[in-house]
Formats: C-alpha cells, structure tokens, sequence
C-alpha cells in the first residue's frame, strides 16, 4: 500500500489536505509532518485513524526533512511561505526520488523553482507544483476550455476571495505583505507585462467582480503563477489573476499597512527598544480582525474562485465562467482538498510527464472532474432557482445569453 507525507500537515491548508486524505483510500498511510509536533498530534488524535501519524521535522534542516519524507511514496508540501521553504523542500524531495506536489502560490520563486528542472528530470521524478485552487484547479478549468470547450482561445481571468476562516496565522500575513510588495506579472495583449500594486498600471487593473454568494467585492492585482505558466502552454493573447480578502475592511488595513511601510523587517527605535514593523503589524491586524469580522457580522466562513474564459467556437463569440463556490468553506478547503487530489492523481500515475511541471502540462481536466465526487464537498444550495455554491459553469453566447449548470 501506498504512502503519503504531507509537510506543513496541521496548517490551515495542510490539515485539510490530510483530513481528505484520511478519508479517502487511497493511501495506507497518512503522515502529518510539521514543526509544531503537538498539534500534529492533537489533529492525529482529531481524525482518530490508524492510518494517520505525525512527526516533528524543519523546513530549513535537510536532514530533518528526509527523515519525515523517508519511505514515502508521494510527498505533498503546504509549508508556507513558500518563497523561503519550496527550495529547500523539493530539492531534498527530489534527492530521495520520491514524486512531489505542492500548492506554491508564489510566483516569484516558482520561476525560480523552473531552473531545477534538469535536475528533477534527472531523478526521474514528477513535480506538480501550484495544485491548489488559485494557482491548481484554475489552471486546470482554463486549460479544459482552452482544449475542450473553445476553437480559439483569447483570455483567462482568474478572480478570487475568501475570508471568515476560523484560524488566520502570521504567515497569511506575511504572505499578503509579499504579494503586494513585489512586481506583479500580468500577460497581456500576448506579452508578459510586470505592474506594481501601488502605482498606476497596478492601480488601473483593480476592478470590482460579482461572484456567486460573496456578491461584489472590490478586487486587486494578484502576483500568482497562472501569469507566467499558462501562456507556455496555451495559445492566450491574456492571462490575468487579482484577487482579495472579504470583509473588504480586513483587506483595506492590510493594504494600508503595506502601503505605510509597515511591512518592513527592519527595526526602529521605539522609546530606547528595537521595535521590528512588521511584528508589530501583523500581531495587530490580526487583532483587529476579530474585532472587525465581529463588527460587520460577518458569520460563516466562505471563498470563491472564478475562471472566466473567452474565445470563440464555430467562428462565434463565446465565453465560458467556471465559478468554485462555498458558503461554509475557504482558504483550507478551496486548496487543501485540491491539493490532496493532486497527491491522489500522482499515486495513480494521472500526473504525466517528469521534471517540475504546472497543472496545466500535466493534468488532465476529465481525470480532475472524474475524481471531484470522491473528495470535493463544496456546498450545493438553491433558492428559487438559484445556486448559491458548488462548482457552477456559465456558458455566455454572442448576444450575451447565459446557460448555467452545476457540477
């Protein structure tokens, strides 16, 4: 039988991934791998399988890292951030031999990540980077109209927001930071373009998107990896990503401290005492939202992510939404179950090809679509017609006609 490491495993994404792959059986052995080994434990004695166990292991120690993946069959790797530990991981993962997948969302080292391709391929093994919601089933759904649904394709844009989940920690924080503190690629008009999400060109992509339960919401620039990857393998003419955080209150702190400075490592004197910005920041935004998911009642954790796909087919017009909705889940289902599908699919030999691969090259929509009933549990509510959740395909015509249909 068959064994799976997940690295970062009592995360907000890990422990999602290991709880859909607890149930699932596909693998004999489950193995909860994180530095904070007492809540591994406790989440191995939460899910209360045979199957599952837990172990202590650093991102940044190599020795540790092949002690916890040794005997693996598959390694999947949510150790955020992950533009200071997927290195570090893969490479040591690729030593050992052993297939790999992780939810990489950083686009600034996922380029770099391409540059230990060689070196992958020579191990002979398969590494399925980004196989989360946004970068993962995104790639995916784009892929499946570019090849499938679509003659020509011109545009993907990718959208999302989540928010409400019960635990938010430093590292989302951190990883926000980031996301708005370096160049963002976009592709546009058949270029790779880089814009800076204070200044104008970033500041002319904003835009607000209504999706499915969430309503409006006000969305910015995205620094994720569907820029860079998706036009190596699809004939595009534009691929963009811009995304948020709901309540938009919560978002606008964060955006505002970043825009401050508040962001920075470096330390500044403070009445005689080192006082480091971005501690500060983080420890107090994650404070205030409490306070501010308390304010705006906002209620029951909930995300969206949504592909919209133009083109045309028989020489007309047409557009296809695919929308991932849930009014019960978030951040930790919308890519930790993606993810524990993507370990699932590399056991079964689904994942094609060696060396470090995106989605896009080596998954197969059907094969993804084919296994959604065995793990994915987003909701499926209606009202007088309407959905409010699941996984919701629109089909837009030249006359702007819309045929909707769930999966």
């Amino acid at each position: 039988m068959a064994k799976v490491v997940v690295l970062g495993g009592c995360g907000t994404v890990g422990s999602i991934a290991v709880r859909t792959l607890a149930r699932n059986n596909e693998f004999s052995e489950v193995v909860i791998g994180d530095f904070n080994i007492d809540r591994a434990k406790l989440l191995e004695k939460e899910i209360n399988s045979k199957k599952v166990t837990s172990l202590k292991f650093d991102a940044f120690d190599k020795k540790s890292i092949m002690q916890a993946i040794k005997g693996a069959d598959v390694v999947l790797n949510c150790v955020g951030p992950f533009y200071s530990t997927v290195k570090n991981i893969l490479k040591t993962v690729a030593e050992a031999g052993i297939n790999y997948v992780d939810v990489c969302d950083d686009v600034d080292v996922t380029i770099e990540l391409f540059e230990m391709d060689g070196e992958v391929k020579s191990k002979g093994i398969t590494a399925l980077i980004g196989m989360g919601n946004s970068p993962g089933v995104t790639n995916i759904m784009g892929k499946l109209a570019h090849d499938s649904l679509l003659d020509e394709t011109d545009s993907v844009d990718i959208f999302h927001a989540h928010g409400g989940e019960k635990v938010e920690g430093a590292g989302v924080i951190g990883h926000r930071f980031h996301c708005m503190s370096i160049d963002i690629p976009m592709f546009l008009d058949g270029k790779l373009q880089y814009v800076k999400y204070f200044e104008k060109e970033g500041i002319a992509l904003r835009e607000t998107f209504e999706f499915p339960i969430l309503g409006k919401v006000p969305l910015y620039p995205y620094p994720h990896p569907e820029q860079i990857t998706m036009p190596k393998y699809l004939k595009l003419k534009r691929v963009t990503n811009k995304g948020s955080v709901i309540p938009n209150e919560y978002y606008d702190l964060t955006r505002d401290m970043c825009m401050l400075g508040l962001g920075s490592r470096e330390p500044v004197k403070v009445n005689g005492r080192d006082v480091v910005p971005y501690d500060f920041a983080v420890a107090y935004i994650l404070r205030e939202r409490e306070r501010i998911l308390k304010e705006t009642n906002f209620g029951a954790q909930r995300g969206c992510a949504s592909v919209v796909v133009k083109g045309k087919k028989d020489g007309k017009y047409k557009e296809f939404r695919f929308h991932m909705a849930s009014q019960s889940q978030a951040l930790g289902e919308g890519t930790g179950i993606p993810a524990a599908m993507g370990a699932i699919l590399m056991n079964r030999g689904r994942v094609l090809g060696k060396g470090i691969m995106p989605p896009e090259a080596c998954v197969n929509p059907q094969e993804l679509l084919s296994l959604l009933p065995e793990v994915m549990t987003l909701d499926k509510q209606k009202e007088g017609g309407k959905s409010f959740g699941g996984f919701i395909v629109e089909a837009v015509d030249e006359q702007g006609n819309i045929s909707k249909f769930d999966i």
